[in-house]
């Protein structure tokens, strides 16, 4: 059985391991179901399996109930973990473990740099100006300054990321608490994930995670980016519209409304159809034309 604080994992090797990691900050709105139903649609037509992990870190901002609710949610659309969900609040030292390894691999550095003396992409101050060794600092992960990251993105093609235009991104907080960029990585690799299908406004992230998976001497899954839902004017979506809360809309409804996000034309009378039957109808037309090389969905007005 696996440790749960293993940075890797021994388990055999599956054809394909999804998965959706959603953050308990709030409930599902119709841009994170978006991410869970096309994730889950991947690993379906893969004949692989899918995940739900909890990314509980950010105890300021989690909403009590929200993760409970979020997987009530799930269950109801069909969308069940395969495995048991895996919740980023215990994998404390297996964080603490992947920094150390980062440390011994000179990946990394010490930074005391504070927000409001930054502006754009981290400029790399800490690592040429090394600040003193005592200290509360947080740690980035050192990127070769003018290295690219490259990958080919499951629906969005070719990508090509420059080090020095992502900066350097922080890896462990100050306050002792493992980063987004780190945790992800860690968690990815102790499940076994062999691809990401996720929102593109994760595209930059994906960069970054590449090059921690190079720093912990790890394979990288391969990685898919769905539109990412918009309000009808390009912005982000407001708690007014898009990202009100799907977990009172019929399963029915909520789904063909994601299917019709996703590109899928639902006949008249599937949101009446058992959810099952639902799912196999996308399943089959999986991924849907036009689905490849689209960054955005903007809402209906």
């Amino acid at each position: 059985m696996k440790s749960s604080t293993a940075i890797g994992t021994t388990a055999t090797a599956e054809a394909y391991r999804g998965r959706f990691a959603p953050s308990p900050t709030g409930l599902l709105h119709q841009g994170s179901l978006l991410a869970a139903v096309g994730s889950w649609l991947d690993a379906r037509a893969h004949g692989g399996k899918w995940l739900v992990r909890m990314e509980d870190l950010d105890r300021p901002r989690t909403v009590a109930g929200a993760a409970e609710a979020i997987l009530r949610t799930l269950d109801a659309l069909g969308l069940t973990s395969d495995e048991p969900v895996l919740w980023q609040s215990s994998r404390g030292e297996a964080y603490a473990q992947a920094l150390e390894r980062l440390r011994a691999n000179h990946c990394v550095y010490r930074c005391t740099c504070t927000r409001s003396e930054l502006s754009g992409p981290y400029a790399g101050h800490c690592r040429m100006h090394p600040p003193p060794a005592d200290g509360p600092a947080a740690w980035r992960l050192l990127l070769s300054p003018h290295a690219r990251i490259d990958f080919d993105d499951l629906f969005q093609g070719q990508q090509s990321f420059n080090a020095d235009s992502i900066g350097d991104p922080v890896i462990f907080r100050r306050d002792g608490i493992a980063a987004y960029q780190l945790a992800v990585v860690v968690d990815d690799a102790f499940q076994g994930i062999t691809h990401v299908v996720r929102g593109a406004d994760l595209l930059e992230s994906t960069a970054w995670q590449i090059g921690v998976f190079r720093g912990l001497g790890l394979p990288a899954p391969r990685f898919g980016h769905l539109p990412l839902v918009v309000e009808p004017d390009g912005s982000k979506l407001s708690k007014s519209r898009g990202a009100q809360a799907v977990s009172g809309w019929p399963p029915g409804e909520a789904l063909e409304r994601i299917l019709t996000l996703l590109g899928y034309s639902p006949p008249a009378g599937l949101r009446h159809e058992p959810v099952p039957r639902i799912l196999d109808w996308a399943l089959s037309g999986w991924p849907p034309a036009g689905l490849a090389g689209r960054r955005a969905i903007a809402l209906a007005t």
